[in-house]
């Protein structure tokens, strides 16, 4: 195996195992009530059955990047959470493309920027 190969593929099982325990212990969080969540899970039921629009509107939620100050709250520390494996991409890209071949690091910082464009909600 390429060592580019063996780096993607060690940083990719590293990120895993660390999201994969912090997804664990932000459930947690919002499951025992340790931190108060944006939208109290008491009246989530309610909510699940609304269009998205109604939502929103009921029960305050932000949209787009407007979240990432809410992180503090259990609910949003499970979002981010679960971020942390779409970042998974981006950061082992990121992490090999000192690595690559001219061609192939082209290739992987045309996809980063894919990526990066992709979180910005520009696109």
């Amino acid at each position: 195996m390429d060592l580019d190969h063996e780096t993607y593929a060690r940083w990719l099982d590293r990120m895993v195992r660390v999201a994969f325990v912090l997804t664990t212990a932000a459930f947690a969080v919002y499951f025992f009530g340790v931190l108060p969540a944006y939208v109290p899970l008491d009246t989530l039921p309610s909510l699940w059955r609304l269009p998205l629009a109604q939502y929103l509107e009921r029960s305050g939620a932000p949209v787009g990047w407007a979240w990432l100050p809410l992180a503090g709250r259990a609910d949003y520390l499970n979002l981010a959470a679960v971020a942390l494996f779409a970042l998974m991409t981006l950061v082992c890209y990121l992490r090999v493309i000192p690595l690559l071949p001219r061609l192939q690091m082209a290739f992987a910082l045309a996809q980063v920027l894919v990526l990066l464009a992709a979180m910005s909600g520009l696109v």
